[in-house]
């Protein structure tokens, strides 16, 4: 049996997520993409991941997983599909996440319960209830799971106040899963400034996107690759938990 160790990426099939898979596919680790439309788009990424193998073409690098991470019972069908793919779970990167733009600034247009419901089941609870249904798994690997938060999660401000507030509590929740998962498992965040992915190219306008890379002490945007090698660096430190990286230019000082 393989003993590559065993990554399982949440929303995984483009952007950040993509580029996380990437980085552990070229570490030698085997790598299931969860998706939840695009299967296409996820087939064709696990292809590619299969070309890091040093046994391409004789064994599977890569598997790809559709599951709704809106659905407890997708989540926990999810883990258990890894398991019954690869034996094994030793890193999870939560990935998942959803917003809806509002006007930050305009208590009016943020008071829709319907997106602060969505925030909360999407931002937060998938996230706890992955690491709970991961949890038997990684402590057997002595592992690690590490989340996507988010910049608005450390100041207010992002695409909406129901966003921002449940990313808040995302990097708490992150603090207590921490405390609770110890000591076989490490749990971390990354909290990024903006990113220019597809979704960020088609919600933010230019002139809005200059106005952020005029605020970062950098002078330039984060990119998906740049937050994965954070992601990665959780996953070889052994001696750090319940910590959030923000990685946004100098943006937030």
């Amino acid at each position: 049996m393989d003993s590559a160790p065993v990554a399982l990426v949440t929303a995984g099939s483009a952007g950040l997520g993509a580029a996380t898979a990437r980085v552990f596919a070229s570490e030698g680790m085997r790598v299931v993409i969860n998706y939840s439309a695009n299967k296409d788009r996820a087939a064709k990424l696990a292809e590619e991941l299969s070309a890091f193998s040093p046994n391409n073409g004789k064994q599977a690098q890569a598997a790809h997983i559709r599951a709704d991470l809106g659905k407890r019972a997708d989540i926990v069908r999810l883990v258990d599909e890894t398991i019954a793919v690869f034996g094994r779970l030793d890193v999870v990167f939560s990935n998942g996440g959803w917003t809806r733009l509002r006007d930050i600034s305009d208590l009016d247009d943020n008071v829709d319960e319907e997106d602060w419901d969505r925030c909360f089941n999407m931002n937060v609870k998938s996230h706890l209830f992955l690491m709970h249904a991961a949890k038997k798994h990684l402590e057997k690997t002595k592992g690690v799971f590490i989340t996507t938060a988010s910049l608005a999660g450390v100041s207010v401000s992002g695409s909406s106040l129901a966003y921002s507030v449940t990313k808040a509590a995302q990097i708490h929740l992150v603090k207590g899963l921490a405390n609770a998962a110890g000591p076989n498992i490490r749990v971390n965040s990354v909290s990024p400034g903006l990113m220019l992915t597809d979704w960020g190219l088609s919600v933010f306008s230019e002139e809005r996107r200059e106005e952020i890379r005029r605020k970062t002490k950098l002078q330039r945007l984060v990119t998906v690759e740049e937050v994965a090698d954070q992601v990665m660096c959780f996953v070889k430190s052994k001696s750090v938990t319940g910590a959030n990286a923000v990685i946004d230019a100098g943006q937030s000082i």
